[in-house]
């Protein structure tokens, strides 16, 4: 059986439902604030693993990682549909390249290869992470996705590939400092005169706004360095469903959630 026809049949079992759902999906986005909405939406799309031993425990892992993939492209559509302007999803950590071995990280990276090209013919697209650590063959393609992504306006969409939010901040002080000794700065110099925002222009995500609202599924209430730096005025909203279950009445539900807090920053 096609790996295609195991994710149908797995999704197909799960919505018998699917009229309802759309009944109460166009009812709950009635009652949303679209005046109120994030700018910029992060998620920690968890739970394909567990997903696939669930729902297809015959099938090979990458069952859920497909499933999940094509969650992802649903789930920038509904961003792009509501006018978010920007979104971040997070589908490889640097801890996964440590997963039992090739059988399981290789197709990993294929479906993120082939998500990455599909997102990149319609939205401008830009990979976060260490890329270094990836096949050199993958990077090669990632850049020319990203590359070629660049002719599109609208939505921009992070994808973070082999990220860590402690590799980006190691990152981004070693891009600072080579920068500086690029001007003849020395040590002593930067130590008196360093500021945050010296630090964040050399952030993964320079120049974009931080994210608004960060979402994680699967139930786990986490944050696992994800977007360590730019999350520290974010909203967080955890959700129970593993990544290929979730609904798009499940992300207005964190929109609405989103909108009714009152956020502070601190003060």
């Amino acid at each position: 059986m096609s790996l295609g026809l195991r994710i149908r049949e797995a999704v197909n079992r799960l919505q018998p439902l699917g009229f309802l759902y759309s009944a109460y999906e166009t009812q709950v986005l009635a009652q949303l604030d679209r005046s109120a909405l994030p700018r910029h939406v992060a998620v920690l799309a968890d739970g394909n693993r567990r997903w696939a031993r669930a729902n297809a425990p015959d099938g090979p892992l990458v069952v859920g990682y497909q499933a999940g993939a094509d969650k992802l492209r649903e789930f920038v559509d509904w961003c792009a549909d509501l006018g978010i302007g920007v979104v971040t999803l997070w589908v490889l950590s640097t801890e996964n390249l440590t997963r039992s071995g090739p059988d399981e990280v290789g197709p990993l990276l294929q479906v993120i290869e082939r998500l990455v090209a599909d997102l990149a013919h319609t939205y401008n697209v830009q990979v976060v992470g260490d890329v270094s650590l990836l096949p050199p063959g993958m990077a090669a393609h990632l850049s020319d996705a990203q590359a070629a992504s660049g002719v599109h306006e609208g939505i921009h969409v992070n994808v973070a590939i082999a990220y860590g939010g402690r590799h980006e901040l190691r990152d981004a002080v070693r891009s600072l400092l080579a920068s500086e000794a690029e001007k003849g700065t020395t040590l002593d110099e930067l130590a008196g005169t360093l500021e945050i925002d010296h630090i964040a222009e050399h952030l993964y995500t320079a120049g974009q706004p931080d994210p608004d609202l960060i979402i994680r599924t699967s139930g786990e209430q986490r944050m696992s360095g994800f977007l360590i730096w730019q999350s520290a005025h974010s909203e967080y909203y955890f959700c129970e469903a593993l990544w290929p279950d979730f609904r798009k009445v499940d992300f207005i539900r964190a929109l609405r959630s989103y909108a009714q807090r009152e956020r502070r920053y601190g003060r």
